[in-house]
């Protein structure tokens, strides 16, 4: 099913147009924002400009044909503030019926507040948190606070920048009498409900809409960060919005079109803007805010995929976002499923049985995992490369409950999952603080041992074991088939593993390998496991011990040694030599239709 979502606001006019899936999730397939001002000068129960009227019309129509062309199942559309108080909002919104076919329906201020929470919540992701949700349109700001999807409480005020600026701006800088006026009001208005929030408690505050991203973007700027950087999920310091506030207040419209950051239709509503933001943040007690860019229209979607469930499709696969996400990511790539489950259980068990080298933390370990589940979604381009396109399809695939690095660092390890490995001269991984390219190095090592170990893409290893032999490391791996070339390919592909354990690595069948196993390999603890004088490696080693002390153990050389031991045989009997193909090279037979 496709739905469009249409928010008429009192500064701007946005749609979105969605793709429902089966599992009540869905995907942004176009998107549209005009700033038309519809609110101007028609607030506090004054009639809308007929001006500003012709231009949303005109907007509305492009919409309506934009719609069509998706062939949307429906049309949702609200509008807010502007045409709430209009004494002639009734007249436009039989217009706007009239000209495109859109039926609007307005909704009260709790009604926004309650939409805006439910999706700035999806789209950060705060599943069991108590959050705080501040948005800041033209003609008013919703303010709530909730576990979850859940709003325990929501009050919409009147405090728009649009209102604001038409009311208290009235120089330019503004003036310190002019903005003491302005807080002042806010005050007056909300000063009481922010009080009640900050002494609730909550454990974040998000920040949605067009203002408070852009003083987002303000702070990005200032520290550096490249233009159209993605904004969303990003924390930003109350104590840097507080400078922004300052800087803005102090300089003219002129001066702060110049500012790096400020968006110049923006730029006669910043000031008001920063104002009110900086005052209910510091109100509220709050350190930082975390900026999301879905807002009211994702909330309409949200809120009607909810009503009608049975409509569109059974109830959701996923419960948390982030998995869901990727997911999706990943099946609209076509990923393969059975191959992108092997090798994450494959990772996180290698992952876990080396916790005592790597010395990461179970944050890293679910990046390793998705990483694991989109290693290959490139192959949706083209195989040749696919490493690559697969960390672009992962950094520009919409991820959400995901901050702006995690994305990068699950995109980069999957970009090193084959081929090059991870260098300063590439300048993604480069532009990353020591530690990131560390966790980066050892993660991609992991995925890069456990993408091999299904290189036919037939699921043969049923469960592995990691054994500490003192002067190397051995790779036992039960299978449930004739997995030469997952040996094979393993052996092919273990250099970086080996700089990650500081030793040499022997991969081998047990000697069950034929034999298929009752049970999955459970996950390992971190506590140290014995079996026939081996130990299991890393357990004994203290935290990080591995890193760049690794790289300076391991032989120039190594030489790798693969056995496979059937029932019944030795290892290697014959004593011949595998050829030596590159592994990369080799697709697997399943997918080009090989036998």
């Amino acid at each position: 099913m496709r739905l469009a979502a249409i928010d008429i606001g009192t500064n701007s006019l946005h749609m979105i147009v969605v793709q429902v899936r089966p599992d009540l999730s869905f995907e942004i397939i176009d998107r549209e924002k005009e700033m038309v001002r519809l609110g101007a000068g028609g607030l506090d129960g004054r009639a809308l400009a007929p001006a500003a009227m012709h231009a949303a019309l005109q907007v509305l129509s492009k919409f309506r044909r934009l719609a069509d062309s998706h062939r949307v199942d429906e049309i949702i559309a609200v509008a807010t503030s502007a045409t709430r108080e209009a004494e002639n909002g009734g007249a436009f919104l039989k217009a706007i019926g009239d000209q495109t076919g859109i039926r609007p329906r307005v909704i009260s201020g709790l009604e926004e507040a309650r939409l805006i929470h439910l999706a700035a919540v999806y789209g950060v992701s705060v599943p069991a948190d108590t959050a705080v949700v501040v948005d800041i349109g033209g003609g008013s700001v919703e303010i709530t606070r909730g576990v979850g999807a859940t709003v325990e409480v929501g009050r919409s005020f009147k405090l728009g920048v649009i209102r604001l600026t038409e009311r208290f701006v009235k120089s330019d800088p503004l003036a310190p009498r002019d903005e003491r006026k302005l807080l002042k009001h806010i005050d007056e208005e909300a000063g009481d409900y922010l009080d009640q929030l900050a002494r609730a408690g909550f454990d974040r505050v998000i920040g949605t809409s067009g203002t408070i991203l852009s003083l987002g973007a303000v702070v990005a700027a200032g520290q550096g960060r490249p233009p159209h950087a993605p904004l969303r999920n990003r924390r930003v310091a109350v104590k840097h919005l507080h400078r922004v506030r300052r800087q803005l207040a102090s300089l003219t419209l002129e001066q702060r079109l110049r500012v790096p950051g400020v968006d110049p239709r923006r730029a006669d509503l910043a000031t008001a803007g920063a104002v009110l933001l900086d005052t209910v943040l510091q109100r509220l007690g709050a350190d930082e805010i975390t900026l999301c860019d879905f807002s009211l229209r994702e909330g309409l979607i949200l809120d009607y995929i909810a009503r009608h469930r049975k409509q569109i499709a059974q109830a959701e696969q996923y419960p948390d976002v982030r998995r869901r996400s990727v997911v999706e990511l990943a099946e609209r790539c076509r990923y393969w499923p059975e191959h992108a489950a092997q090798v994450a259980r494959l990772a996180v068990s290698l992952f876990d049985q080396t916790r005592g080298l790597h010395g990461l933390t179970d944050r890293e370990r679910e990046w390793l995992e998705y990483a694991a589940l989109l290693h290959d979604i490139g192959v949706h381009i083209s195989y040749e490369r696919h490493h690559k396109h697969s960390y672009y399809l992962i950094t520009n695939g919409d991820l959400r409950g995901f901050e702006p690095d995690e994305i990068e660092t699950i995109a980069l390890t999957a970009r090193y999952h084959r081929r090059a490995a991870p260098d300063r001269r590439h300048r993604e991984y480069a532009a990353l603080g020591r530690r990131r390219q560390r966790a980066i190095r050892a993660l991609a090592a992991i995925l890069r041992l456990a993408e091999s170990l299904d290189r036919s893409h037939s699921q043969m290893i049923s469960g592995l074991d990691l054994h500490d032999r003192g002067n190397d490391a051995l790779l036992q791996v039960r299978t449930g088939g004739d997995a030469e070339l997952e040996l094979w390919a393993a052996a092919r592909h273990a250099a970086a593993f080996e700089r990650l354990i500081a030793k040499p690595l022997h991969v081998a069948a047990s000697e069950h390998a034929y034999v298929e196993q009752p049970h999955q390999t459970p996950r390992v603890s971190g506590q140290a496991v014995r079996r026939r004088g081996d130990r299991r490696l890393g357990q004994d080693d203290p935290a990080g011990a591995a890193g760049e002390v690794a790289e300076r153990r391991r032989p120039a050389r190594l030489r790798h040694r693969m056995e496979l031991v059937r029932p019944g045989q030795g290892g290697d009997e014959n004593g011949e030599e595998e050829k030596r193909v590159d592994a990369d090279d080799v697709q697997p037979a399943a997918r080009h239709g090989l036998r």
